[in-house]
Order: structure tokens, then C-alpha cells, then sequence
């Protein structure tokens, strides 16, 4: 099995404080192969650099909408220096039976797709 990403929820994060990440873009990357190969680009900042990201991707609902919560989690107990730490991250969005599909990002439609 394909390594779990770095950005893809965790099992201890449920010791982590949830919070939130500050999205610059969200757009959707697709390239012209066979079949579409497609990838969610972000772009933001991290509230602090003990921040780390996550991208939830839920199964495309009978409506084909994907939807992507994006979020961090960080430890409680870490001190932190306060300054925004930017990422920028691709997140493929490959392997979908063929169909329409829109894709939100924390409850905003950013792009849509066929594959």
C-alpha cells in the first residue's frame, strides 16, 4: 500500500487541538491524459510553524460533490513562536469512477471536473 501523505488526518490527532488555516487559492489542476488527471492546489498560511495541515477528501456524495475540509491540528502543550508558516500543497484527486464532479473546499465550490 502507497504511504499515508503527511497532510491526510493522523491517528493520534485526536490528542491535537483542531484550528484553522488561512486558504490564499484553492484551484484545480487538470492535466490532459488518460484518464484526466486531477489535482487540488493550496495555498495559504498556517497559524503559527507548530501548525500542521490537514485535508480531509470525502467520497464524491450521489450529487458528485467531493468535499475537502482543510484545517490544522497542533499540540497543546508546545510553545510556539507566533508567525504565519505559508504552504503551498497538491492534493490528487485520482482513482474516481468515471461521472461530473465539483469539488468544495471548507463549504466553497472551487472548481468541477469530468472524469
Amino acid at each position: 500500500p502507497a504511504p499515508t501523505p503527511a497532510y491526510a488526518p493522523q491517528p493520534g490527532d485526536a490528542a491535537l487541538i483542531r484550528g484553522e488555516v488561512f486558504l490564499d487559492s484553492a484551484q484545480l489542476l487538470i492535466r490532459e491524459s488518460y484518464p484526466p488527471q486531477v489535482t487540488l492546489t493550496l495555498a495559504g498560511s498556517l497559524p503559527t510553524p507548530c501548525h500542521q495541515l490537514r485535508v480531509a477528501v470525502a467520497a464524491p456524495d450521489a450529487q458528485g460533490r467531493i468535499q475537502v475540509d482543510v484545517y490544522t491540528v497542533m499540540d497543546p502543550a508546545m510553545i510556539c513562536i507566533q508567525i504565519l508558516e505559508s504552504f503551498e500543497q497538491g492534493v490528487p484527486l485520482n482513482g474516481l469512477p468515471a461521472g461530473a464532479y465539483t469539488v468544495w473546499v471548507n463549504g466553497e465550490q472551487v472548481g468541477e471536473f469530468n472524469q
